[in-house]
């Protein structure tokens, strides 16, 4: 299979910006001087914004005048309380059942290295018993008269991994070096599996960030350095979790998609994370917003907004990235979710309060820890005062009920009777570890053996070093069961071996 191997990214294309240095090889000094200089002309034409650069895209997925129909019914019943809770997305360690009952939250998160009751070692059956336990709370209209059913979304970004058990399959950067869609969907339908076994709804996934500078701390979490490949590897994942448009959409296997992070996470300056892209706005598109290309063509059903800024704005306050560009030039109509308290960094905002973002066309604040309650409160009463008009918050609350509607959570049965629900020999199934595998195979990328050494001789002294040897957490990398995937025992990854493990085993045995 062709492979895509990562080298110094910034060797590889042409620098667009300024005008300066055009060709591949500028050294940093001329790359600084060129930014510094055109940042004023840079500044204007963002304030601005050139929306003939964008297509207006065609997805997979319609409209029908049959859920059309449906949201507007709810968004007449509905009360501002009503409409405000479906924006709220808090994370499991910060509310309680009764908290979903009394105010019925569109939604809600569990983050990296959470899990149902506080335990690294919750059982699939743990995790269904929460969902199903918030999920007749947020139908249960006793309190906040309402019966629309919440859904859950996490983090499944190389198989099901924040459950003990779960096949993880390699990082996306190792995927984009396989070089084959077709087996990133087999992979993203296999995760799709594994999630609903679990009953949960919804995947924080793909990340379509195409990587600039290696020093990027989320390298890993890239596919490529080549738009053309995260372009196509995102229609692939999107296909695989959500399932084809024209065949089994959001059917009883299938999971919402959330593409992400919208925009330029993988451009910013120095590779800084949360930091600033200033790339001109033609860049913009053609490097960074490919991803977004292939994912909502497919049908992608959310967006995540980014942490980073474009040339010094936030983007959870970019009102003409998240309304101009994908909402109204693109014609996104799912919802656009923040990233964890990403809202509170938009300037004047903080994580209890940022009518800024909603303004700027968020649908979903993300809102870990306690700061949901006063968040919730806060929007109320700046609706209420005209700070947020009703026509955005009913905007909002259309795009949620839409996904919801498309995804059929008003008829179907509560987690813990779906088709897949408590299935546990779907969780780490050989059908699946056996797709990983051959991920794994197609992902490595051999460099060199000028002196012959493999296939290793089994008669020789062999020394295998380093602590990740045998760490099998640390060779699975980040978002593998912990949010780094530090802190866990071989123990804690039953089926799989470590490298020093395999090479012991195979040595021994010859």
């Amino acid at each position: 299979m062709k492979k895509s191997l990562n080298t110094n990214r910034l060797h590889m294309l042409p620098i667009l910006i300024g005008g300066l240095c055009v060709l591949s090889g500028c050294n940093k000094q001329e790359i600084n001087a060129n930014n510094s200089q055109s940042a004023v002309v840079k500044k204007a034409e963002h304030e601005q914004g050139d929306l003939s650069l964008w297509p207006t895209l065609k997805s997979k997925v319609v409209k029908t005048p049959e859920i059309e129909n449906t949201i507007a019914q709810y968004l007449k019943t509905m009360t501002l309380e009503q409409k405000v809770a479906q924006m709220i997305q808090p994370e499991i360690r910060d509310i309680s059942v009764e908290d979903m009952r009394k105010y019925g939250f569109g939604s809600y998160l569990n983050g990296g290295g959470s899990f149902p009751n506080a335990n690294k070692h919750a059982t699939p059956a743990d995790w269904i018993t929460l969902a199903e336990s918030m999920y007749k709370a947020s139908v249960d209209d006793s309190i906040d008269g309402s019966k629309i059913p919440t859904m859950w979304g996490t983090d499944a970004v190389h198989g099901h991994n924040n459950v003990i058990g779960a096949t993880l399959f390699p990082h996306n950067i190792g995927l984009g070096a396989a070089n084959n869609p077709a087996l990133i969907e087999r992979i993203a339908a296999a995760t799709a599996i594994e999630v609903m076994a679990t009953g949960i709804d919804w995947v924080f996934a793909p990340t379509v960030a195409v990587v600039r500078d290696d020093r990027w701390g989320r390298t890993y979490e890239g596919y490529s350095e080549d738009p053309a490949i995260v372009r196509e590897y995102s229609a692939a994942i999107v296909n695989g979790l959500q399932g084809r448009a024209d065949e089994d959409f959001l059917s009883d296997k299938r999971v919402i998609s959330t593409v992400k992070h919208f925009l330029g996470d993988g451009g910013t300056v120095d590779g800084d994370d949360q930091g600033d892209n200033i790339d001109s706005e033609e860049v913009l598109y053609n490097i960074h917003a490919q991803g977004y290309i292939g994912g909502l063509t497919a049908g992608s059903q959310s967006v995540m907004a980014s942490f980073n800024s474009w040339n010094g704005k936030k983007n959870h306050g970019n009102k003409y990235l998240l309304t101009d560009v994908l909402k109204t030039k693109m014609g996104f109509d799912g919802f656009v979710v923040g990233d964890w308290n990403g809202h509170g960094q938009v300037a004047g905002c903080t994580n209890e309060s940022c009518p800024q973002a909603v303004n700027a066309g968020l649908d979903i604040f993300m809102v870990p820890t306690g700061a949901w309650k006063p968040l919730y409160e806060n929007t109320i009463k700046q609706v209420k005062a005209g700070t947020i008009t009703m026509a955005r918050i009913d905007d909002a609350v259309a795009r949620i009920l839409r996904v919801k509607l498309r995804a059929g959570l008003f008829d179907k049965p509560s987690p813990a009777n779906r088709k897949y629900s408590g299935k546990l020999e779907l969780i780490g199934a050989q059908a699946h570890r056996d797709i990983a595998r051959q991920a794994v195979k197609e992902s490595l990328v051999l460099l060199k053996n000028n002196n012959h050494l493999l296939p290793l001789n089994p008669s020789s002294n062999i020394l295998i070093a380093g602590d990740a040897a045998d760490n099998i957490g640390k060779q699975s990398g980040g978002w593998s069961i912990t949010w780094q995937g530090t802190n866990n025992q071989n123990a804690d990854f039953p089926g799989a071996t470590s490298i020093y493990a395999g090479l012991k085993a195979q040595i021994e045995a010859a």
